[in-house]
Formats: structure tokens, C-alpha cells, sequence
């Protein structure tokens, strides 16, 4: 009888924590923004450089980008903006144009 129980709970230990790993595993993944931190840099490069035209839109893996001028207090902004299809996450860089 000890046996079994013993049996019972080690299952369900292991059970328990393959559920939390894959759950850290999952959310590690769909947090991750590196590939579109790197393209947005990578555009913003671009624009310093004027090597793009505005506006812009481009899509990037799952990421709808798009890049705008905008006017506010006599100031020139430009904002990088690109949004996750599937998440709906969004990461917005603004920036002022000298």
C-alpha cells in the first residue's frame, strides 16, 4: 500500500512540474521580443541614414510595423510602431527629427 502511494505522489510531483517548465517554456516564447527590437533598430538606422521613405509599412514575422512623421509643438517626431498580430502586443518608439 506504501508502495502505491509513494508511486502516486512521485507521478504527480513530476506531473506538476512539467506543467510549471512548460508553462515557463511557453511564456518565454511568446514574451520574446528580440527579432523585432533588432528590426526596429535596424529601421531606425535606416531613417538616420535616409534610406527610407515615410511613411512606411512593412510586415516582419507576425508584426505589422509602421513607421510616421508627426507634428506637435513645432517639433518633428517620427514613430515606430509595430503590432503583433497574434498578441496584440505593441512596442512604440518615438523620436525626435533634427
Amino acid at each position: 500500500m506504501e508502495t502505491l502511494v509513494a508511486t502516486v505522489l512521485i507521478v504527480l510531483i513530476f506531473m506538476l512540474a512539467s506543467m510549471i517548465l512548460n508553462n515557463l517554456f511557453s511564456n518565454t516564447i511568446k514574451n520574446n521580443t528580440q527579432a523585432i527590437d533588432n528590426h526596429l533598430n535596424e529601421l531606425q538606422y535606416l531613417h538616420q541614414n535616409e534610406q527610407l521613405q515615410l511613411p512606411y509599412t512593412e510586415v516582419f514575422q507576425n508584426w505589422n510595423i509602421s513607421i510616421e512623421n508627426f507634428k506637435k509643438n513645432d517639433k518633428v517626431f517620427v514613430e515606430f510602431e509595430a503590432i503583433n498580430s497574434k498578441t496584440n502586443k505593441t512596442i512604440t518608439i518615438v523620436s525626435i527629427e533634427d
